[in-house]
């Protein structure tokens, strides 16, 4: 089972790679939120309230289910002038 992931603006320089791609068991995917997703990717126990997160280009919240072949994108709030 495989989940895309991606980071944007000031995620991608902090972490150093603009995308990830992890491999999951069944067992492991069947109960996968984003903030376990953001964890195992990054290693840092939380995830900011503050950073938007998409599922298939869809806002989500940290408390969503991943599901096999999904694309998780991680990006801090835009603002605009």
């Amino acid at each position: 089972m495989t989940i895309k992931v991606l980071y944007f603006a000031s995620l991608r320089e902090e972490i150093g790679r603009a995308s990830d791609q992890f491999e999951f068991s069944d067992d492991q995917l069947a109960s996968l939120k984003v903030c376990q997703l953001w964890k195992h990717a990054t290693g840092q126990s939380t995830l900011s309230e503050q950073l938007l997160v998409a599922i298939n280009q869809e806002y989500k919240d940290q408390h969503s289910l991943v599901s096999d072949g999904d694309e998780v994108a991680f990006f801090p709030p835009v603002t605009g002038g």
